[in-house]
């Protein structure tokens, strides 16, 4: 039987946001125990790995393979400070996961290749978000979906509950084996079309301007403060070009009222609009400032006029790939998982469903299908 990996025990409970001391009272053991089977002090033995399995919804697979050899670059998160460490580690973890199902998926179904270039010199975000709607062939127009943008051009994309509204978004940079992955997850807690392609237009910022590694952690508040800084105009840059934007609003930029016509041909919000305006020195302070307290006054924070008339979009190529593989008939959804054990990475139907957003229905399996309990000390030969 395989060694136990303490590791893939810590990422389980990680993922779960569950304390070592709350795994412990669930699963029947004293809460040093949890700390010892970490740290490699002692093994648990087989009927406490399948209370974990059912607590933490893993298989027992999980628990017993090799971890996967790869590396995890940055995750930019837009409020790592004031959010919760537990909650800013379960991410991480889901987006691995997410980039390690995607690996296995591309064996059975054609991906979009990875499509960004690199721009050696980023000081000029302007030059650099033109450069790439130059690349791109999006020329001057307004930008309809920045997700499906995105996905064309070969980011793995994914939406899951992020469990806080601190959270809109994040992007990470990892590698797995020789393959190097770039993902960006947007949270299902704000459903705004506006406000969820901005952030997707924010994460590319990150993707296309700052490095792949170094400790996020040991940045300071003022550095990493730049960084989004940086991302934010990247985003206002890459949907509002200059040119055409200022075009569109020379004839009314100090009337609330045109900004709402914009939005419709622009996909962007109209507090964005606004600070674009006023960054382009369309609009004065003073005028910046009346039109944000008109906003304020019509309670256009938190909901702005044609929000309910612009539909919400998601990511379509992971979930439209686990449904072409399995409405084909290449592999039942019993099979998909063990495809993804077989790269390494046991997950359950619930995981799975999870990270990718799928529905409920999408991966099917019977009881008869369930991973058995019993140990696998010995197996039929073929």
């Amino acid at each position: 039987m395989s060694q136990f990996n303490s590791e893939h025990l810590a990422e389980a409970r990680a993922y779960n946001k569950m304390t070592g001391e709350e795994l412990a009272g669930l699963i029947g053991v004293k809460k040093q125990a949890i700390s010892q089977f970490e740290n490699k002090k002692t093994e648990p033995d087989y009927g406490t790995v399948c209370r974990m399995s059912e607590v933490l919804n893993f298989p027992v697979s999980f628990f017993y393979e090799k971890t996967v050899p790869g590396l995890m670059g940055n995750t930019y998160f837009r409020a790592p400070f004031s959010s919760n460490k537990k909650d800013l580690n379960s991410q991480k973890i889901k987006t691995r996961f997410v980039a390690q199902i995607y690996g296995t998926l591309a064996r059975y179904v054609d991906f979009c290749p990875y499509n960004v270039p690199e721009f050696r010199d980023t000081q000029n975000i302007a030059s650099v978000a033109q450069r790439l709607r130059d690349y791109w062939g999006l020329g001057q127009e307004p930008i309809q979906d920045m997700i499906s943008l995105m996905e064309r051009n070969g980011i793995i994309m994914s939406e899951f509950a992020t469990d806080t509204k601190k959270i809109d978004a994040f992007y990470q940079y990892g590698e797995i084996g020789d393959n190097a992955y770039h993902c960006v997850v947007l949270g299902t807690e704000k459903p705004s079309f506006v406000r969820r392609q901005f952030s997707a237009a924010h994460e590319l910022g990150h993707i296309v301007l700052h490095e792949k590694f170094n400790d996020l952690d040991e940045v300071s508040r003022e550095d990493f403060r730049k960084r989004e800084d940086e991302a934010n105009e990247f985003a206002a840059e890459f949907l509002l070009p200059k040119a055409a934007f200022l075009n569109d609003l020379k004839m009314y930029p100090n009337k609330l009222t045109h900004y709402i016509e914009l939005k419709r041909k622009w996909r962007v919000s109209i507090s964005a609009m606004v600070v674009r305006a006023y960054n382009l020195k369309a609009i004065s302070q003073n005028q910046y400032q009346y039109l944000m307290r008109q906003i304020s006054k019509n309670g256009w924070r938190t909901e702005e006029p044609l929000d309910d008339y612009i539909p919400l979009t998601h990511p379509k190529a992971l979930r439209q790939a686990v449904n072409l593989i399995i409405l084909n008939n290449v592999l039942s959804g019993q099979q998909l998982l063990n495809e993804f054990k077989a790269d390494g990475i046991s997950l359950s139907k619930f995981v799975v469903d999870e990270v990718l957003s799928l529905d409920p229905d999408t991966i099917t399996l019977d009881s008869s299908q369930a991973e058995s309990k019993i140990v696998p000390f010995a197996k039929l030969k073929r």
